[in-house]
């Protein structure tokens, strides 16, 4: 079983970025949809990471975290759009709430995140 390791919370980012933008879920809808599809192609095993936080539990960087390990054409893809994708939250989200979204990740990795739920949508 791997460890998963996390130094900002995907989830809690996407969250924040929604609240802030309506037109964030018509750029990242596609994307994420097309990791998922790419997920199932590539036989992405999400049980093969340890989450220790029932937060984490589908999160869309276990798919990520797979893909980068089986397919070639993902980490082609990735290495292409996620720049742009990273700029932009870090355009659209203030400091705190970047701050938030890292101190939530380093939580949950150690497991301390029972009360903090995510919504599924979001996932």
């Amino acid at each position: 079983m791997k460890d998963l390791v996390c130094k900002i919370c995907t989830i809690k980012l996407v969250e924040a970025a929604y609240a802030r933008a309506w037109w964030f879920r018509l750029v990242r809808g596609p994307l994420r949809l097309a990791m998922l599809l790419l997920g199932r192609v590539y036989g992405a095993d999400l049980n093969a990471y340890s989450v220790r936080s029932p937060a984490c539990r589908g999160c869309p960087r276990l798919v990520k975290l797979e893909l980068k390990e089986k397919s070639a054409l993902f980490r082609l893809l990735n290495n292409l759009v996620n720049p742009y994708f990273d700029r932009l939250i870090e355009r659209l989200l203030t400091e705190r709430e970047m701050q938030e979204a890292k101190d939530f990740a380093g939580r949950a990795v150690r497991g301390g995140t029972e009360d903090d739920k995510h919504d599924e949508k979001h996932l």
